[in-house]
This record gives structure tokens, C-alpha cells and sequence, in this order.
């Protein structure tokens, strides 16, 4: 969201759109069938010729172009580390090794890939190069193919790069299984050891959240809860959820890897929180509109003249202090033409009488609000539960457009969840560029909170091109763009019921994306029934979407609530 009556900020891709011109069709369709390529079968004596294979030991044997690459610890999908490797530039984040190979063999080249576009691939066979790739993956992916070497080759180059223009990538468990070339391996993994520093890290009346220390050798970890295994993860941390409030739990984890499994870790208890009050009684499709608590040309309105159709309000912005993650309100009273504090919190007090939920936002275009460690999300969860007990909010929605990390936002969020308890609301309103991938810190954040997350009300407008779920290049301002985009959403992991399209109520709402309530309408009704689709149609509809939001109350009151009378009964009316 922004404070000025225009917005400047454009997201574009005009890399993505180069990739038509960067790609001859022969050589998609190549690359397109590589991918299916079955994998070789390996016999009793074939070995995994890569070493360092799955980033343990840092980039040893591995040379990245230009800086590109480094190890990070999450997202892994096996051990403790994975390369992440970022283009930039005219550079695609190429990362090699030399690996020693028999002649006259064949091979199997295999990697887990994750993130932006990730290419596999090998040259110097002797025979016939090959790769493969993959465009955004949201989660762990495996690539793989085959290859044979020639009468004199003795070693190959294993790559894996990324595409210009595009997210970093991930790689991890690289391997070219086949006959020993003589270059050594990586040694076999052993049981590793049980996991240390099991704590409960935020509880809610139905689930209780853990985290763990990372164990050297580890692939996966296991929950038990009372004795039981109850879910496996790759991270160091697990949400268990579907419990009992005001119940205590033991949990434990385990370790795992190729090997097996370790002992069980020092067992914990978890208690889940006594409910507080009722749970959130939204509608089950509800619309969301930002109320601005400043004076940008817009219909200046009190809290009380916002249209009845807006189920969530949310209270356009918090600010930051000077206090690290800690947050403020200060009603704009001399802005809002004398405006009294009392008077608003009279009228936050009515909305909620009349069955409505108002909220605080966090952000906008020019917050400055940063969660970064552990004492700002402290700072944050108590600001914002300090916010909602004076001015009676329900919740907190969170509005970040520069940026966010994913670890401690979630930290803050549940911290918060475990002061306000389970009638707590959370909404967020990423921009298009943040929901483009799961590895995104916004998704993850979402993704982290799922079982705590009413609503995400990803921003359609001042955006440019971007990818929908099918891989293909979308432009704003079109029902195609609003369907294929929220189907990342849709199939990356969030609920039908997490996900509503945030728009401008107005040409004056926002620098770009305006579409008319038709167009919203249509996007609703394709996502939820499969009908009134553009080019782009779902694979399966999503009939408990949640809804719709858009910039501004103020600005559909200047427009003489044109978007909430045309866009608030068809969201309620939906299946």
C-alpha cells in the first residue's frame, strides 16, 4: 500500500519475458525431453562419482561463476547445508565439478533442485552432452538424466546454473552414479546422533510449535508426540497441529539419514493455550479494505463511514519507533479533520458489534519496520498485542514492501498468537514479486503460520509482467493475471481459504493494475467455479477462496463505493 495519491513503484521482469528470445524452440523442446529421460538402472558396483555431493564441506570441489554460490542451512534437502547460487546480471550462477569417470560407460546424473529456473547438466562426455532442467520449483525436485562417456574419456564437468534475470536457485545430493572412476567418494553416512536443544517455540489452542539444533550427518528429522511419530521434516523446526486446548503434550525427535535413525531427543511438554475468547467469526468469503489514517486526497473518512460491505478493515499504518521491531499508532487527528482518539476506538468497538473485525497494518510502501533477530520479534509481538489491548484491534496485518525475514517475522507472529490467543487475525499483502515462489520470505512466512493465517491479500497492481502457475508470462490488469497468479498461492501450499485478490478501488489507488469490479468478479468466479476464465483456466476450482481487498475505503468512497457495491455481494454470494 503507499501514502501518495500515485504510486511509483513498479515491479517488471523484463528478463522473463527475454527468456522467448534467449530460447530457440528446438532447443525448449530438447530440453523438455531430457527432462523425462528415464534414469539409468545401477548395478551392485556403481558408486556416486561426485564428492562434496551435497554441499557438507562447503563449495569444496565445486567452482561457481562470478561469486555466485554459497551454502546456507535452509532450505536443505539432505544433511545440513545445500548450495544456493544467484544470477546476476548476464551471469546465470553456473556451479562445476570435475568428476572422474571410466570410459565406454554410462552414467546417472541426478540433483535436488529448488527455487528460480535450475538447469542440470554435464560436457566433455566424449559422446553427447546432455542436461535438463526445470523452471521455479516451490518445493524439492529432483532432475535427472543420463549419459555415456567416450572410448577415452576419463572425467566430465557436472554443472548446475540458474537463468538470467531469475531467483537464486538451490541444489543439493548432486550425484553420478555409475561404474568407480577412480576420483573417490563421498564416505558413507553413519547414524547420527539424537537431536539436542528440543524447545516448544509458540503454542496455540490447537497446536504446539518446536524447534531443535541441526545434527551433523542428518537428512531428516521425525516428531513423536506422546511416544508417536506424528510427522517428518527436513528443517530443524515442526508445527504439530490438530490438539486439544488447555492439553499438555511430551514430544520428542529423532534424526535420520540413509543410515537410519537416531535416538529420541530429551523429551519436552507443550501445552496448548486456554481460547480466550471466540474464534474469528468471518464470513467464509470476505472482503478486506484498507482505511487510511492519513489525508492523500482520497474521501477523508472516520472508522464509522466505512461502507458495511468490508468485512476486515485494516488500519493503514502502524509506525516504527525507535525501539528495534516495536511498533506504534498514532491517529492522524488534525489529517482526519479532528478525529479523536476516543471517537475511533468507539467506532473500532461499533464495527466489531456489527460482526466486523478491525485490525492494525504494519508497513506500507514507506515502513520502516524491520524483524531481524530475536529481540525485535519480541519487540514486535508485544507493540502489537500492546496495540490491540488499547485500542480493542482484533489483529495484525502484515504490509512489508521492503522486505522481511522469514525466521523471526514468524517468531514475532507466533509470539503474538500465544499473547492474543485463537480469536487472533493475520493478514498479509505481499506484492506480486514476493508470492512468486515459496522460497520467497513472504511465502515462507505465510507458509510457516499456516495453521495461525487468516488471510493473504496478495497486491495485483503496480507489478508489470510476472509468471502464473503455469509457467507463463502475465501481464497486469487482465483476469488471466489474477487467476494464474494466485494459483501459485493455491498450489504452493496455502488454503483456498488463505487467499484473496487485493486491488485498487480506483484509478487513483494505485500507479498501474486497475481493473474494473467486472474483471475482479470474473477472477473470483474462475478460481472459485471455473467459470468466467480468460485464456488461463485453473486445473480445479477453489470454492473456499477466501475473497477480495483493495486500497482504499477512502478510495472507493471517492468513487462513490463503486468497488465494494459491485465486488462486496458478489464475494459474499460466492459457493
Amino acid at each position: 500500500m503507499t501514502r501518495e495519491l500515485v504510486w511509483t513503484k513498479l515491479f517488471t521482469m523484463p528478463l522473463v519475458m527475454s527468456i522467448r528470445s534467449r530460447f530457440r524452440a528446438g532447443a525448449v523442446t530438447a530440453a523438455l525431453a531430457l527432462a523425462f529421460l528415464p534414469a539409468g538402472q545401477a548395478s551392485a558396483a556403481d558408486v556416486n562419482n561426485a564428492k562434496n555431493a551435497g554441499f557438507e564441506s562447503g563449495l569444496s570441489n565445486w567452482t561457481c561463476s562470478a561469486g555466485s554460490g554459497t551454502t546456507v542451512t535452509s532450505p536443505v534437502h539432505g544433511g545440513t547445508t545445500a548450495l544456493k547460487a544467484t544470477p546476476a546480471g548476464q551471469d546465470n550462477a553456473r556451479c562445476a565439478q570435475t568428476v572422474a569417470v571410466k570410459p565406454n560407460s554410462t552414467y546417472t546424473l541426478s540433483a535436488w533442485v529448488q527455487g528460480g529456473y535450475t538447469y542440470l547438466g554435464v560436457t566433455g562426455t566424449g559422446t553427447t552432452d546432455v542436461s535438463t532442467w526445470t523452471p521455479d520449483s516451490a518445493a524439492w525436485k529432483q532432475l535427472s538424466t543420463t549419459f555415456t562417456t567416450g572410448a577415452a574419456t576419463t572425467s566430465v564437468t557436472v554443472y548446475t546454473h540458474g537463468w538470467y534475470g531469475q531467483a537464486a536457485y538451490y541444489a543439493d545430493d548432486v550425484s553420478v552414479y555409475g561404474p568407480d572412476g577412480g576420483g573417490g567418494t563421498d564416505p558413507s553416512p553413519t547414524i547420527p546422533g539424537a537431536p539436542a536443544g528440543l524447545a516448544v517455540s509458540g503454542t496455540t489452542s490447537s497446536s504446539v510449535s518446536l524447534a531443535w539444533n541441526t545434527v551433523s550427518g542428518a537428512t531428516g528429522y521425525n516428531v513423536y508426540r506422546d511416544g508417536t511419530k506424528v510427522t517428518a521434516v527436513t528443517g530443524t523446526s515442526a508445527t504439530v497441529t490438530g490438539l486439544t486446548a488447555s492439553t499438555s503434550y511430551s514430544f520428542q525427535v529423532t534424526a535420520t539419514n540413509a543410515a537410519g535413525e537416531s535416538p529420541k531427543s530429551a523429551a519436552v511438554t507443550g501445552t496448548t493455550n486456554t481460547p480466550t475468547g471466540p474464534g474469528p467469526a468471518l464470513p467464509k468469503h470476505a472482503v478486506t479494505g484498507y482505511w487510511q489514517n492519513f489525508n492523500n486526497g482520497a474521501t477523508v473518512q472516520k472508522l464509522a463511514d466505512v461502507q458495511s460491505q468490508y468485512d476486515i478493515i485494516a488500519v493503514a499504518f502502524a509506525d516504527a519507533t525507535s525501539t528495534p521491531g516495536a511498533v506504534t499508532f498514532n491517529l492522524d487527528s488534525a489529517g482526519l479533520g479532528g478525529y479523536t482518539v476516543d471517537q475511533f476506538k468507539a467506532d473500532v468497538r461499533a464495527k466489531q458489534a456489527a460482526g466486523k473485525k478491525v485490525i492494525v497494518s504494519v508497513g506500507g510502501e514507506r515502513g520502516t519496520v524491520a524483524v531481524n533477530d530475536a529481540a525485535s520479534a519480541t519487540n514486535f509481538a508485544n507493540s502489537v498485542h500492546s496495540l490491540m489491548q488499547t485500542y480493542g484491534f482484533d489483529g495484525v496485518d502484515i504490509d512489508l514492501e521492503n522486505g522481511l525475514n522469514a525466521t523471526y517475522m514468524t517468531q514475532a507472529l507466533r509470539s503474538l498468537s500465544s499473547k492474543a490467543g485463537s480469536s487472533l487475525i493475520i493478514t498479509m499483502a505481499p506484492q506480486t514479486i514476493d508470492m512468486q515462489s515459496t522460497s520467497n520470505s513472504y511465502f515462507q512466512t505465510a507458509l510457516n503460520i499456516k495453521d495461525i493465517l487468516t488471510v493473504v491479500n496478495m497486491q495485483y497492481y503496480n507489478s508489470g509482467s510476472m509468471l502464473g502457475c503455469d509457467g507463463k508470462v502475465y501481464s497486469q490488469g487482465s483476469v488471466d493475471f489474477l487467476t494464474a497468479l494466485a494459483c501459485i498461492q493455491l498450489e504452493g501450499g496455502l488454503a483456498p481459504s488463505q487467499v484473496g485478490l487485493g486491488l485498487p478501488a480506483s484509478p487513483s489507488g494505485a500507479g498501474s493494475g486497475y481493473v474494473s469490479p467486472t474483471v475482479v468478479n470474473n477472477a473470483l468466479d474462475c478460481l472459485a467455479k471455473g467459470t468466467n476464465c480468460g485464456s488461463f483456466k485453473p486445473s480445479r476450482t477453489y470454492p473456499d477462496l477466501r475473497g477480495a481487498m483493495t486500497w482504499s475505503t477512502n478510495w472507493d468512497a471517492a468513487a462513490g463505493n463503486a468497488w465494494s457495491n459491485a465486488v462486496g455481494p458478489h464475494v459474499h454470494g460466492l459457493p
